[in-house]
């Protein structure tokens, strides 16, 4: 968690803390912003590979352990676990962040850190589908209710507020239809009614869009997508005000252990030193990609907030820095479900150089079916309420030429209705 004391800095540390000035951008902060350096004065952030850190006397030892803040236990916090919170804390403009093990392990600590049995809350029936499962299913267990409503709907939103409702969640843009909500209207919505807005902003990430400035109470990342960009780690984490991240989060990650791996907080740090330059990259592609999409006669309808067509087009723009982010999802033109869903797996299978997998953020181009990886735990009804249909693809674009993207696609689309 960031703005936390660092503990005994030598000469050498102070000096390159020092150097860092205030109101650097965002691009710099994603390569400058962690921890002071160790008293070698190494340059790239350094790996702490350990479970505890030894203390020098027992009084400094239970001081330490007291206050929860300085380096006791892995399990509770780590040096290199700490440069990855200082960092996007920095990026997303927020006071603090907790680093969490996974994306869905950082909405499992949200809702333990700051729900009780009884309270209620408000979700876009268009996020991930494991997140619809968890708030729909697991927490339920636990008498915490989930209204879910339609994602760019604030009437709908509006109506589902009740007294014992405490948050309302939304993923903009969702996964996998790029439905995109509005931050600030959301955010005025939850003050009025006492409760905070959580933005799952992993399709974006910092490098395109900043939810708490929008008025989002916190952030929530899976850093297993864009922060790390190659595929590589798991991660997720939490950013907000200390009140919440250190005063509500912090007790909670230490009582659970949901704690984030040094090992992934580190290639994460190298991670987003070029998350902008991805970030930019891949936009630009994904939008070439979705033009040539929908011009195809073998496609029925392409999701892009990049695209004029995209019904929440102006909205996206104003949010996201002017992008549309890396992720294109279209349907394959078919006459019924079976149909469909022969023809999506066709295109799929059909591709040479995309990866068929379920993650998204590489810098190798993704290509799944959501209907039957991502939510193909939903019911039928769920899947339908969320737009999930059989013939749906999903792609998430990433480094290789565009050309050699659309001639993958074009191998499978080319064949459909012959």
């Amino acid at each position: 968690m960031s703005d936390r004391p660092d503990g005994p800095a030598s000469e050498a540390a102070r000096i390159a803390r020092a150097r860092l000035p205030e109101g650097l951008r965002p691009e710099t902060l994603a390569v400058r912003t962690a921890m002071a350096p160790s008293q070698h004065g190494e340059n790239s952030e350094a790996l702490f590979l350990t479970t505890a850190f030894v203390q020098p006397d027992s009084e400094t030892s239970a001081r330490r352990f007291a206050n929860t803040e300085d380096f006791t236990y892995g399990r509770t916090s780590n040096p290199t676990v700490r440069s990855f919170e200082q960092r996007l804390a920095a990026m997303e403009g927020a006071e603090g962040a907790i680093a969490t093990s996974t994306g869905m392990s950082a909405i499992l600590l949200l809702i333990m850190g700051l729900l009780k049995a009884g309270d209620h809350v408000v979700c876009s029936r268009s996020v991930f589908g494991s997140t619809v499962g968890l708030f729909a299913k697991e927490f339920g267990k636990f008498g915490v209710e989930t209204s879910f409503v339609a994602q760019t709907d604030l009437a709908e939103w509006r109506a589902a507020i009740r007294p014992t409702t405490k948050l309302l969640f939304a993923e903009t843009p969702t996964n996998p239809l790029t439905e995109v909500c509005d931050i600030r209207a959301l955010a005025d919505m939850a003050h009025e009614a006492g409760a905070l807005l959580t933005v799952d902003n992993t399709f974006c990430s910092p490098a395109l869009q900043r939810p708490l400035a929008l008025g989002a109470d916190l952030v929530m990342h899976a850093g297993t997508k864009y922060l790390d960009g190659q595929g590589r780690v798991m991660a997720g984490a939490l950013c907000g005000a200390n009140k919440h991240i250190v005063e509500v989060f912090g007790p909670t990650l230490r009582a659970t252990g949901v704690t984030l791996a040094p090992f992934n907080a580190w290639v994460l740090l190298k991670g987003m030193e070029t998350l902008h330059l991805r970030m930019k990259a891949q936009s630009e592609a994904a939008l070439a990609v979705a033009r040539w999409l929908e011009a195809h006669p073998a496609v029925a309808r392409v999701y892009y907030p990049g695209l004029t067509s995209h019904p929440q087009h102006e909205l996206a723009m104003r949010q996201q820095s002017g992008q549309g982010g890396a992720v294109v999802s279209f349907d394959v033109k078919a006459d019924s479900p079976e149909a469909a869903r022969a023809a999506a797996f066709k295109v799929i299978d059909s591709t040479r150089v995309l990866s068929i997998a379920t993650n998204l953020g590489d810098t190798k181009s993704i290509i799944a079916h959501p209907a039957t990886s991502s939510h193909c735990r939903l019911s039928e009804a769920q899947r339908q309420a969320a737009g999930i249909g059989q013939g749906l693809v999903r792609l998430a674009v990433g480094l290789e030429h565009v050309d050699d993207i659309t001639d993958d696609l074009q191998r499978g689309l080319s064949q459909l209705g012959s």
